[in-house]
C-alpha cells in the first residue's frame, strides 16, 4: 500500500477498558457502512440510528436523552438556537391558512418572526394577553393549530397560568407550547403542566458560561417529535458536537449555578427595591410582585433574571451612569456566571397589553460574583447617577 493511500486509511483502535467520566466528542459528516446492503437500507434505521452528520452523532445523542430526562418529556431535538426552537416548532405544526396564538410579552425576535416570516406564509400569527384568559379563549377556534406561552414573560416577567392555558387549548383540539428559557426543568417542568412542546434557549443557563449558542425542542409524546426531526431534516437544520460537549458540561453545573444566582438575585432584588433611585423591581419570586401566587403555585424555584425601572427623574442619566459600572458587564442574553445589565424599553413591542410602567427598565443578570461586591457596584452606578442629575441633564435614550 502506498503512503498515501496509508494516511487517509482509517485504523480500528480496541475500546475495551476505555468509559471516559467525559462525554466524547463525535465529529462527523458521512457515516461509514459496512456493506452496500447497509447503505441501501439506510433509511430503514430508527429514528435514532446513524444516517449522516446533519442526524447527529452519540454526542447529540447523549445531550438529547439528557435534556428530555430533565424536562420529562419524550423525545429532544437539537437546533442552533432558542430563537430556533420557537421558529422551527411553529414552522413544523403550523400550515398556511391556520393560527398561531402567541404572547404580547413574546421574546422580541419571536414577534419579528411571527410579523414577517409567518405573514409571509400564510399564517396567522395572533397576539394575545397572556394573562387574560377570557380573552385567550375567545381567539381560540377551529383554525387555532397553536397556542405558544412564555412565563414569565420577556423583560416584564408577566407569570401565565399555564394548566389553565393547557385545559383550553386542548378542549379545543389545539397544541400548546412553552419557552421554558427563563426557569429551565430545575424549576419548572411545562410538561407536567400539560404542555406538548417545551422551547429552551441552551445559550443561558444550560450553558452557564456566555460562550455557545444552543436551542432544543422537547416533545411530551414521540410521535411529535418525530414530525419535528423530519421537519427539522428537510430544512437541514442541524448543531456542532463540540457545542453539544460544551454543553453536556456546562449542565453538569446547571443546579448550583441556578441555586447561588437565585439567592443572590433575590438579595439583590429586595436590595434594589428599597433603594431611593428605584421606582420598581419586578420579579415572580418576590411576594407582592404580580404573578408571584402563580409562580408559588407552579414553579420550584427561580433564577438571577429580573428587571427593575428607575424613578422618573433618573431616567436621562443612565445611559451616563451605567458605565460606573466596574463587575456588571452591559449586554444581551442571560444565564452565565457574570453577572449583566441590559437597558430596555418595551413599549413599542406591545401591541394588546399595553406597558403602562417606566418607560425605560433594566434587566439583569445576577451572575456568581458575591452579592456584596455587585451591591457595590450597583452603588457605583446609584452615584454616578444622582451626581449627573445635578449637573446638566443629558439624554440617555432613545426609543
Amino acid at each position: 500500500m502506498h503512503d498515501d493511500t496509508r494516511s487517509v486509511t482509517r485504523l480500528s483502535v480496541s475500546l475495551e477498558g476505555y468509559d471516559s467520566l467525559t462525554v466524547p466528542i463525535h465529529r462527523a459528516s458521512t457515516i461509514r457502512y459496512p456493506d452496500a446492503a447497509s447503505f441501501a437500507a439506510r433509511f430503514e434505521r430508527s429514528a435514532d440510528g446513524y444516517v449522516y452528520g446533519l442526524y447527529g452523532t452519540p454526542t447529540h445523542r447523549y445531550l438529547e436523552k439528557k435534556i428530555t430526562e430533565l424536562e420529562e418529556g419524550a423525545r429532544t431535538l437539537l437546533v442552533p438556537s432558542g430563537q430556533a426552537a420557537v421558529a422551527c416548532s411553529i414552522l413544523a405544526l403550523v400550515a398556511a391558512g391556520e393560527k398561531v396564538l402567541i404572547p404580547d410579552t413574546v421574546y422580541g425576535p419571536v414577534r419579528d418572526f411571527a410579523t414577517h416570516e409567518l405573514a409571509a406564509l400564510g399564517i396567522e400569527a395572533v397576539f394575545y394577553d397572556p394573562v387574560d384568559l377570557c380573552a385567550l379563549g375567545s381567539l381560540i377556534d377551529a383554525r387555532t393549530r397553536l397556542v405558544w406561552t412564555e412565563s414569565p414573560g420577556s423583560i416584564t416577567l408577566e407569570m401565565q397560568d399555564i394548566p389553565a392555558i393547557v385545559l383550553m387549548a386542548h378542549a379545543k383540539g389545539a397544541l400548546v407550547g412553552c419557552d421554558n428559557t427563563w426557569a429551565s426543568p430545575l424549576n419548572f417542568r411545562p410538561i407536567r403542566h400539560g404542555v406538548d412542546i417545551v422551547a429552551e434557549a441552551l445559550s443561558k443557563h444550560f450553558s452557564g458560561h456566555s460562550d455557545l449558542v444552543l436551542g432544543s425542542i422537547t416533545t411530551r409524546d414521540d410521535t411529535l417529535g418525530l414530525k419535528l426531526k423530519a421537519s427539522l431534516g428537510r430544512l437541514g437544520i442541524g448543531t456542532s458536537p463540540d457545542d453539544c460537549v460544551l454543553l453536556a458540561r456546562g449542565l453538569e453545573t446547571l443546579a448550583v449555578r441556578l441555586e447561588r444566582s437565585n439567592a443572590s438575585g433575590l438579595q439583590i432584588a429586595a436590595w434594589l427595591a428599597g433603594h431611593p433611585c428605584v421606582e420598581m423591581v419586578i420579579h415572580p419570586a418576590l411576594p407582592g410582585n404580580p404573578g408571584h401566587e402563580i409562580w408559588k403555585r407552579d414553579f420550584s424555584g427561580a433564577c438571577g433574571v429580573f428587571t427593575f425601572a428607575l424613578k422618573e427623574q433618573y431616567a436621562d442619566q443612565a445611559f451616563v451612569a451605567l458605565d460606573a459600572l466596574q463587575l456588571i458587564s452591559i449586554g444581551a442574553s442571560w444565564g452565565g456566571t457574570k453577572s449583566l445589565i441590559a437597558p430596555s424599553t418595551v413599549k413599542g413591542l406591545r401591541t394588546v397589553r399595553p406597558w403602562t410602567g417606566p418607560d425605560y427598565l433594566f434587566r439583569v443578570n445576577v451572575g456568581l460574583e458575591h452579592p456584596d461586591d455587585l451591591k457595590d457596584d450597583l452603588a457605583r452606578f446609584f452615584t454616578a447617577l444622582t451626581e449627573s442629575e445635578r449637573n446638566e441633564p443629558r439624554t440617555a435614550f432613545s426609543g
